[in-house]
């Protein structure tokens, strides 16, 4: 296992510099640049804003560009904002609470939800309550998650005034008090429900449905022949290999928890790295564009890493020497 794991890590690398290669490309074919889309009302002149395209290295060779830029990245240099005027890392870190508490509680409610309706919809296949649990999944799969945030806002923001529409804290608060933690989770809840909700469907489908092939097989009719309770059949025998489709999910699920739901934080102007990754793409901000890119692609290969892992830990009989 631990040879298999140090051959992923050293298979990642030629991957992330293909995908640099591919990140840098899309950033430079981008039309405009961050200082034509981003032009203070008192500096317009021509010889201000090409002076500042020089000090960026706009107009340096492209090869040069990208080895300055591949250089200080590896280094840990990620560059400066062009639209806040500050280290890249700094701002992503500023962002990254925000997302990863999304994610979280976001994830908490989609394995809470799926868990409960999948081994139901399984155990009882076919019945009133699966076909209504399956109405639900196709529904959640249909909705946008743009419709469904704006039903959401609508509803239980404006009319009810349950739930905020837009941030992530009470301001006037003082920070580390319980008013203020009980406010970033009543921020927090109204959007990681409708992104845990939505993603419930494909979680639920998946468990109900191998629930459903594994109670047929053949170690399940005799461990039934012996008079095993139907009870450790399922949570023992059967729940054990079902999950075993869902850790792909797990995997690319790190990913979740770090880019959150780009559409979700823009509804919600929810300050984290979704929205900040929508800002930044708007405003011609390539350092961050480009930051943002690659760290999600990284965790897309880690988080297939780990997938592979845990496939290991959950049956011993699929583990990879």
């Amino acid at each position: 296992m631990l040879k298999y794991t140090i051959r992923r890590i050293l298979g990642m690398i030629p991957m992330l510099l293909l995908i640099s290669i591919v990140v840098f490309s899309l950033a430079l074919s981008m039309p405009g640049d961050p200082f034509g889309g981003e032009i203070d009302p008192n500096n317009t002149d021509p010889e201000y804003i090409e002076k500042m395209r020089e000090e960026a290295g706009l107009n340096d060779p492209v090869h040069v560009q990208y080895a300055r830029w591949i250089a200080n990245f590896v280094q840990g240099d990620f560059g400066e904002s062009t639209r806040y005027k500050m280290p890249v890392s700094e701002l992503i870190a500023e962002r990254m609470p925000n997302t990863i508490f999304l994610g979280v509680t976001s994830l908490i409610i989609t394995y809470i939800l799926a868990f409960a309706m999948g081994m139901y919809a399984g155990r009882k296949p076919y019945t009133a309550g699966d076909n209504f649990i399956g109405g639900l999944n196709y529904l959640g799969l249909a909705i946008p998650s743009y419709i469904a945030g704006v039903f959401a806002i609508y509803f239980f923001s404006f009319k009810l005034g349950w739930f905020p529409f837009s941030g992530s804290i009470d301001i006037r608060l003082t920070e580390g008090t319980l008013e203020w933690y009980l406010s970033r989770l009543h921020h927090v809840f109204l959007p990681a429900v409708v992104l845990g909700a939505l993603g419930t469907a494909s979680y639920t489908q998946f468990l109900r449905n191998d629930i459903i092939e594994s109670s047929r097989k053949d170690y399940v009719r005799t461990a039934r022949a012996k008079g095993t309770p139907e009870s450790k059949i399922y949570n023992k025998h059967i729940l054990r290999n079902s999950i075993i489709p869902l850790i792909t999910f797990l995997g690319f699920d790190i990913v979740t928890l770090i880019s959150g739901a780009i559409i979700t934080e823009a509804i919600f102007t929810y300050p984290g790295i979704g929205q900040l990754f929508l800002d930044s793409i708007n405003s011609r901000d390539f350092p961050v564009i480009m930051t943002l890119t690659m760290m999600f692609s990284f965790l897309v290969l880690f988080g297939n890493m780990v997938a592979d892992l845990l496939y290991g830990i959950v049956d011993p009989r699929i583990r990879v020497d």
